[in-house]
């Protein structure tokens, strides 16, 4: 129940149907505006809320939406229905568009695939059921252009018909200017004249004083008479037979717009059920854009008693202020079980009035199907009536004061009421003697109050503000006002009643202070004390308040600082353990491989009397992974243990291969002479000494002479011969493949630009052993200049390693200081 019965003027909500309208597409959805009616149903309300929401949502996506040829041809479509009407051109052309536009609009909200559920459900399940017609649509097409005009093959008789009246007219057009060349060229016609139309047929302009020379009907004379329109009378009988042939081409529309219409006519009840369906999306739109302009949302609704909203604007205040560059102040208002009636108190023209029509508005406005301008995690349920008294409804055919009026919604109030109920009175008590008023507005209070109802009150009585104080289910609130800048804040505060702070503005607008004293002392020292005390415990409320909300802001940005610091640790502890897993899982890896690497290479060098290359490769990969494992968390034991286990083996190795590798004393000491037998370091074959010239020594390796530094060779015994030569053929055979594979990926080039100058020194260690190998004959090591550490570390080593020729810096335009050229012997 809705009470008074222009409640809706009242409130304003006559406004927001204005509004709706605005974006409405036809007067499809216009005339649905015009049906939308308060409702209690939860089910029912929620249902139009979730469309209308979807619809945001639709609008907030780069899917547009197909919003033309909305078209109201339901008129047209009642003509035709007694038999012999039929559309016109237009008509049809409508109805084709908008018959499309219905298809258009289910197919948008279609599934994208079958099985699929549907993006928009509610949406989606107002177009179940909805007829289109593409047939129809089709028919048309065949008697219609794109432009809406009769097409001239809608029918064979139409197209011969207009096939003459193009001849006829094309004779009419030729005959017509030979009359009118000969008639300039006689001078009876002027030179720039052309052929006119009047009344549908061709003529010539011809000067009154030579009207008789030109043969033919004068039908017309220019406003000023020196003009008379002929026509020729060659051309007469064209234009007549052009006049009966127009008649025959309306006939023959008139026969192909009737023969189309008989075919709509049965289909006309499920045509106009598919424009409802259009009608509905068109309303449904139209609330959207709506809702989007007032940035409004879907509160939560519950069963419950609870009104909670926050934020709430004025919605005709919002859209008003926003034209002046300006923000509405928004309202947190509440309302339970247990505060159930809230008395608004404060000064005039402070707010209470806009803070009353706002929750009447918006309670009206959801419970017709319209999301509110309130901010999320708001909630409400639905009343079963709204009652509301605001303004003067004096009468004069009833006899009616506004005291008398303001009864007589009261006697209605108090008949009606319930739990369900909402309760609006702006100025409750006013109207009257103040003592009487007040008393009968705490009667009508305490009855409002017993029946359960929940309400909203605004007043400047101070007895109803007691009685909010001493009665539960009845609570104080109060508009703040500015006392320093005597100005209202338009903001409400819930839980203490209001100053009406009287004296402060009579003071403000000017009024004698001698007046003022008066009243004061006429009123007493107890009211102005107590006023006085009410201000103060709003103005300390409001301290309090704002100190509170700051403290809630910063335990809000505490508790998302520690959220995040929670999450990024977390976070942190997973990628922990994901990397110490992973860490484990690779130095297992890693360990497996060293062993059998380490196992396989001890076993070759002892096969192999300890080959130079093999054992740098262990040595350089037992490095690398000592490095890579090293990197890792040492809390892991048996990793650590694993890495014990390979650096006892690597010492064990290096001592086997100084064990293999060392001279005896005896060698060392006894100088070397020619026959004596010797190797290059690193390699396998031994070759024997031709001739000694200090340090340069001649070998002959078979049948291949050559001389080389002391530096490069060592002696080998006849023992070690013979081992090497029972195991030539397959020490020579690996040896030659392993030499021919570095060969081929050898590269003449070397980067070690930003590597440590400890790690850059065994890169180009091994670099250089592998260069002398394979013959490289001249290699160039990038090192950059930097700060010239690195290129002095690298010569450093250059110049006492044997087998290097010369070194020195690459030409200025190829790199110059920053990379070393390196020659071998």
């Amino acid at each position: 129940m809705i009470y008074p019965y222009n409640f809706e003027q009242k409130l304003g909500f006559d406004k927001i149907r204005q509004f709706i309208a605005q974006y409405c597409l036809s007067p499809l959805g216009r005339d649905v505006i015009e049906k939308m009616k308060f409702n209690t149903e939860i089910k029912t309300v929620t249902r139009w809320l979730d469309q209308v929401e979807e619809f945001c949502f639709l609008l907030a996506e780069e899917r547009e939406f197909p919003s033309s040829h909305f078209i109201d041809v339901r008129g047209s479509l009642q003509h035709i229905k007694p038999l012999g009407t039929w559309m016109d051109e237009k008509e049809l052309f409508d109805l084709k568009r908008s018959l499309q536009a219905i298809i258009d609009v289910k197919q948008f909200f279609d599934p994208d695939s079958e099985g699929e559920a549907p993006l928009y459900p509610n949406l989606y399940a107002l177009t179940q059921g909805i007829g289109v017609f593409p047939q129809m649509i089709q028919r048309i097409d065949r008697v219609v252009d794109k432009f809406g005009k009769i097409k001239d093959n809608a029918s064979p008789l139409l197209a011969e018909i207009r096939r003459n009246i193009s001849r006829t007219a094309n004779g009419i057009s030729k005959n017509l200017y030979e009359i009118l060349r000969k008639a300039q060229h006689e001078g009876f016609v002027d030179k720039d004249v052309t052929p006119t139309l009047r009344d549908g047929r061709l003529m010539i302009p011809v000067t009154m004083a030579y009207k008789r020379k030109v043969k033919g009907i004068v039908h017309d004379e220019s406003a000023t008479g020196k003009t008379a329109f002929i026509e020729p009378d060659v051309v007469v009988q064209a234009n007549n037979r052009i006049r009966e042939l127009e008649g025959d081409e309306r006939r023959e529309v008139i026969h192909i717009l009737t023969s189309v219409s008989d075919e709509i006519r049965p289909l006309i009840s499920e045509i106009l059920d598919s424009y409802t369906f259009l009608a509905k999306i068109d309303f449904i739109r139209a609330k959207a854009l709506l809702a989007r302009d007032l940035k409004a949302i879907k509160p939560k609704l519950t069963k419950e008693k609870d009104l909670d909203w926050l934020r709430a604007r004025h919605p005709l205040l919002m859209l008003s202020l926003r034209k002046q560059g300006k923000e509405v102040v928004p309202l947190d208002i509440a309302l339970n079980e247990k505060d159930r009636m809230l008395i608004i108190s404060g000064p005039n023209a402070g707010g209470k009035s806009v803070c009353l029509k706002t929750i009447g508005l918006l309670q009206y406005m959801l419970q017709c199907g319209l999301l509110i301008p309130v901010m999320e995690n708001s909630r409400t349920f639905l009343f079963n009536d709204i009652f509301m008294d605001i303004g003067d409804e004096q009468s004069i055919e009833n006899d009616l004061s506004t005291y008398s009026s303001h009864l007589t919604n009261m006697k209605a109030f108090v008949r009606g009421c319930n739990p369900m109920s909402l309760i609006l009175i702006d100025e409750f008590g006013s109207g009257t003697e103040p003592q009487i008023g007040g008393a009968i507005a705490e009667a009508l209070l305490h009855r409002f109050n017993e029946s359960k109802s929940f309400g909203v009150i605004t007043t400047h009585y101070q007895n109803l503000k007691h009685f909010a104080e001493g009665n539960e289910g009845v609570i104080n609130g109060a508009m703040l006002y500015d006392r320093h800048e005597m100005q209202p804040l338009f903001k409400l505060a819930i839980g203490n009643p209001g100053s009406s702070f009287a004296i402060e503005i009579a003071r403000k607008i000017g009024l004698p202070n001698d007046v003022i004293e008066e009243a004061s002392a006429n009123v007493g020292s107890t009211y102005i004390n107590m006023d006085k005390y009410l201000q103060d415990i709003v103005r300390d409320k409001r301290y309090w308040e704002n100190k509170r909300q700051n403290i809630r802001i910063k335990e809000k940005q505490i508790e998302k600082v520690t959220q995040r610091y929670e999450e990024n640790l977390e976070k942190i502890n997973e990628q922990r353990k994901a990397i110490l897993h992973q860490a484990k899982d690779e130095a297992k890896m890693m360990l497996s491989q060293a062993n059998a690497r380490i196992e396989n290479t001890v076993k070759e060098i002892k096969e192999s009397n300890a080959d130079k290359e093999r054992t740098r490769l262990v040595r350089k990969e037992l490095e690398d992974f000592k490095v890579s494992v090293q990197d890792k968390k040492e809390e892991d034991v048996r990793i650590a243990q694993k890495i014990k286990r390979i650096k006892d083996k690597e010492r064990e190795q290096k001592h086997n291969l100084r064990k293999v590798t060392t001279p005896t004393m005896a060698q060392k000491e006894k100088p070397w002479g020619v026959g004596d037998f010797v190797k290059l370091k690193g390699q396998t074959s031994a070759g024997s000494i031709l001739a000694i010239k200090g340090n340069q020594i001649t070998v002959a390796f078979g049948m291949l002479k050559t001389t080389v530094k002391k530096l490069q060779l060592e002696r080998v015994s006849k023992n070690q011969i013979k081992r090497d030569t029972r195991q030539s053929t397959f020490v020579s055979s690996e040896t030659r493949e392993h030499m021919h594979e570095k060969k081929i990926n050898f590269k003449q080039e070397f980067d070690i630009r930003g590597m440590r100058a400890e790690e850059a020194l065994q890169a180009v260690t091994y670099y250089i052993d592998d260069a002398i190998q394979t013959d490289a004959g001249r290699v160039r090591i990038l090192h950059g200049t930097g700060t010239g550490a690195l290129r002095q570390v690298i010569r450093d080593y250059l110049r006492v390693t044997p087998g290097i020729k010369s070194f020195r810096d690459e030409s200025v335009q190829l790199g110059g200081a920053g990379i070393t050229i390196v020659e071998f012997e």
